[in-house]
C-alpha cells in the first residue's frame, strides 16, 4: 500500500505538520575570530570544533532580520538541520539547548525523529524517542510515537515495530487509528494478513473507526495472497459502515481481479465506481488494460484506450507500454509500432522498456533489419539502453544466429557500465549452442560465473539442453547435479532435456523415474515431456508402455498434440496396423470427449482427417455434440450479430 496515502493522513492530523516561523535567510560561516563566550566552555571540555552558533548571529543588522537569544531561534535552526539532514550540525544545536535549559516541544523532537528516519538511521530516531522525557524534558504522547512507528515500518523492520508497539500501553499511550494503521500494514507486509484482519476487528473495541486506509491496505494484502473474494467482501462491509472508498481502494480491487483474469467482476467494480462518484483515474485504466493484455483480448485493450482518451484522462509511458507489450506478446508488432508512433505524436517519449519490447517482438517476427533500425533509433534519441533493453538485443541477434554480433554488444554493453544479468548470460548460451559451439556456450558460462552472476533455473536449464542435445549427456548430468547440490529447483525444459538424453542414449527407464519426479514436485511436465518418453518407448519397441503412458498423460490434464499422434501413427504402421490406427485414434478422441477436453479432441480429429483415417460416426457426433453446446452456439451467433451491426 503506497506510504504518500499514509503521510496526507498524518498530515491531516498534524503529526507531521511542523510549521516553522522562524527561517535564517543566510549561510552560517565561522572563523577562527567569531568564537563566543560559549564557544570557550565547548572547548574546554575538549571538543575541537566551531560552534554551531555565534553570538553574532543574534545580533545581526537589519537587512538580515532581528533575531533574540529565545527557544524559536533554536527551533528554526533545529527544522533547518533536520531538513537538510546535517546532523553534525543537527547534534550540535541539540546539545547547546541542552545546555542553556531551552524548551524542547514535541513538534522539534518529531522533526528529529522523522530526519533519522529519512536517513536510514531507524536506531537513532528511537534512541531520540526514548530520551524525550529524560534527556529533552519533553513528554511523550501519542503523535511522537507514531512517528518513530512509521520509521520502523516505512524502512522495513517490522519486527521491531510490533516490539515498539508492545510497549504503548506501559508507557501510557493510547493507539489511535494511525497507530493501528501502521500495523496493519506492517503485518500484511510480512503476509500475517489474518492478524491484520484480527487487528482490525480489534480497532472498535478500542474506540477506533476504520478509514478508507485501513481498508484499502487489508484489500491489498487479501488479493496479493490470491484471497480476492474476502478483498471484495471488505469493500460491501466498508460502504455499509459509512467509509467512503476511494479510487486507491477501488483500484486495489480492480488490479487483484485483474490478476486472477476475473475481467468481468473487475468491470462491475468499475462501475460501482462510476455509482460511488468517483471517477477512475490513469491506474485505474492501467489496471485493466494490463488485465486485458495478459487475457490476450488486445482489441479490447485497444478499444479501452480510445474510451480512455475520450474520459479526458491522459494515457503516460505505462499505458502505451503495457498496450504495446501487450501486442507484442499477440504477434501483432505492426499494430505495436503504430502505437509507437501514435504515443511519439502526443509528445509521450518511449522508454528503454518499450524499446525493449518492441525490439524483441520484431526479432520473433524475423524482421531482424527493423528491430536494428529501432535499437539505432533508440540510441539516436538519447534514450540510454539499459540491462533490460540489451538483453532483449542480444536475444533477438542470437535468434538469429548472428552470435559475433551479440558478442561484440556485450562488450558494448560492459564498456558502457551496464552489467550484464543471468538473463543476458543465458541468451549468448543458447546463441552458442544454436550455432553449434558448446564449447562457446561453455565459455560464457565461465564467464557469467567469474563476474559474479549467480546462475538461476533459467540458465541451468538453457546448459542442460544444449549439452543434451549434443549428445554430452555425461556432462548434462554433472551440471544437473550441480543445479540439485545449489539448492535450484529444475524447471519443465531442465526436466524435459534430461529426459531427452536419457532416452537419446536408450535409458529411457531412468527418464520414466525423472517422470516421477516431476509429478510429485511442483515442476509438472507438459507435452514435451510427454512426447519424448513416448517416442523413447516406441522406439525400444515397447508399445504396450507407450500406451499406458499416454493414458496416464490424459489423466494428468495433458492433451496429446500432432507430434504425440505422429509417433504412435509411425510405429502402428511399421507393424502394419494401419487398420488399427484409426481404431486408436478413434479411441483417443473418445477418452477426451469423455474428460471434456474438446479442444484436444478436435486436435487428433485434424490429425486424423490429414491422414485420410476418417473417425467413425458415433466419434464425429461426439466431438461436435461438445463443441456445438447450445451456450457456445448462442455466444458465437451474438459475436457475429455484434460484430455485424455495431
Amino acid at each position: 500500500m503506497p506510504i504518500s496515502y499514509l503521510i496526507r493522513k498524518s498530515q491531516k492530523s498534524k503529526l507531521f505538520s511542523i510549521p516553522c516561523k522562524f527561517s535564517i535567510p543566510f549561510s552560517l560561516s565561522f572563523s577562527s575570530q567569531t568564537v563566543s563566550s560559549d564557544a570557550s566552555d565547548i572547548e574546554s571540555n575538549g571538543d575541537n570544533f566551531d560552534p554551531p552558533l555565534a553570538d553574532g548571529i543574534f545580533s545581526s543588522s537589519p537587512q538580515m532580520g532581528s533575531f533574540k537569544r529565545g527557544d524559536p531561534t533554536f527551533h528554526s535552526l533545529v527544522m533547518k538541520y533536520a531538513d537538510s539532514g546535517d546532523f553534525s550540525s543537527l547534534e550540535r544545536v541539540l546539545d547547546r539547548m541542552k545546555r542553556e535549559n531551552r524548551v524542547f516541544t514535541e513538534k522539534i523532537i518529531i522533526s528529529v525523529i522523522k530526519a533519522y528516519g529519512n536517513a536510514g538511521l531507524p536506531d537513532k530516531a528511537l534512541d531520540v524517542f526514548d530520551g524525550m522525557l529524560g534527556e529533552f524534558g519533553c513528554k511523550q504522547t501519542i503523535r511522537s510515537f507514531n512517528c518513530a512507528l512509521n520509521v520502523l515500518v516505512h524502512l522495513g523492520h517490522y519486527e521491531q515495530a510490533f516490539g515498539f508497539y508492545s510497549r504503548a500501553n506501559s508507557m501510557g499511550i493510547s493507539p489511535n487509528f494511525l497507530t493501528f494503521n501502521l500495523v496493519i500494514k506492517a503485518l500484511c507486509r510480512i503476509g500475517s494478513i489474518d492478524g491484520a484482519i484480527e487487528l482490525f476487528r480489534e480497532m472498535p473495541l478500542r474506540n477506533c473507526s476504520p478509514d478508507a486506509f485501513t481498508y484499502s491496505t487489508l484489500m491489498d494484502g487479501l488479493c496479493k495472497l490470491g484471497r480476492t473474494n474476502e478483498a471484495v467482501s471488505l469493500l460491501d462491509e466498508m460502504q455499509i459502515e459509512g467509509c467512503f472508498p476511494s479510487a486507491v481502494t477501488f483500484n486495489i480491487l480492480i488490479n487483484g481481479l485483474c490478476r486472477e483474469g476475473d475481467l468481468g467482476r473487475a468491470s462491475k467494480i468499475v462501475d460501482n465506481m462510476f455509482l460511488k462518484g468517483c471517477v477512475p483515474n490513469e491506474v485505474t485504466y492501467n489496471t485493466l488494460l494490463h488485465g486485458l493484455c495478459l487475457k490476450g483480448k488486445v482489441d479490447k485493450a485497444v478499444a479501452l484506450l480510445n474510451r480512455m482518451v475520450s474520459d479526458k484522462c491522459v494515457p503516460n509511458i505505462v499505458t502505451y507500454g503495457t498496450l504495446i507489450n501487450g501486442l507484442v506478446k499477440q504477434g501483432k508488432t505492426s499494430d505495436a509500432i503504430r502505437i509507437l508512433a501514435f504515443m511519439e505524436e502526443r509528445g509521450q517519449c518511449p522508454n528503454e522498456y518499450v524499446y525493449s519490447s518492441l525490439v524483441s517482438g520484431l526479432f520473433k517476427a524475423g524482421n531482424s533489419g527493423e528491430a536494428m533500425r529501432l535499437w539505432q533509433d533508440m540510441k539516436e534519441k538519447g534514450c540510454r539502453a539499459t540491462t533490460v533493453a540489451y538483453s532483449a538485443f542480444i536475444d533477438g541477434l542470437c535468434r538469429e544466429g548472428n552470435v559475433v554480433e551479440a558478442r561484440r554488444v556485450l562488450s558494448e554493453m560492459v564498456e558502457k557500465g551496464c552489467s550484464p544479468n543471468v538473463l543476458t548470460y543465458s541468451s549468448l548460451m543458447r546463441g552458442f549452442f544454436k550455432a553449434g559451439d558448446s564449447q562457446g556456450a561453455l565459455v560464457v558460462w565461465k564467464e557469467m560465473v567469474e563476474n559474479g552472476c549467480a546462475p538461476n533455473e533459467f540458465s541451468y536449464s538453457i546448459l542442460i539442453q544444449g549439452l543434451c542435445e549434443d549428445g554430452k549427456l555425461k556432462e548434462g548430468m554433472m551440471v544437473w547435479k550441480h543445479m540439485l547440490g545449489r539448492g535450484c529447483m529444475p524447471d519443465v525444459v531442465a526436466y524435459s532435456s534430461m529426459i531427452y538424453g536419457l532416452c537419446n542414449a536408450g535409458r529411457v527407464n531412468e527418464g520414466l523415474k525423472l517422470l516421477n519426479n516431476m509429478l510429485c514436485g511442483e515442476s509438472k511436465p507438459d507435452t514435451i515431456t510427454y512426447n519424448i518418453l513416448l517416442n523413447g518407448l516406441c522406439k525400444s519397441g515397447k508399445l504396450p508402455r507407450a500406451i499406458n503412458l499416454l493414458c496416464n498423460m490424459l489423466d494428468q490434464g495433458c492433451d496429446p498434440d500432432l507430434i504425440t499422434c505422429n509417433i504412435f501413427l509411425k510405429n502402428l504402421g511399421e507393424k502394419k496396423t494401419l487398420d488399427n490406427a484409426r481404431e486408436f485414434l478413434d479411441e483417443l478422441v473418445i477418452q477426451l470427449c469423455k474428460r471434456g477436453r474438446s479442444v484436444g479432441a478436435s486436435t487428433v480429429v485434424e490429425v486424423m482427417l490429414q491422414k485420410f483415417l476418417p473417425p467413425e460416426a458415433c466419434t464425429w457426433e461426439k466431438v461436435i455434440r461438445d463443441l456445438c453446446k447450445r451456450k457456445k452456439v448462442h455466444m458465437s451467433i451474438d459475436k457475429c450479430r455484434r460484430e455485424l451491426f455495431s
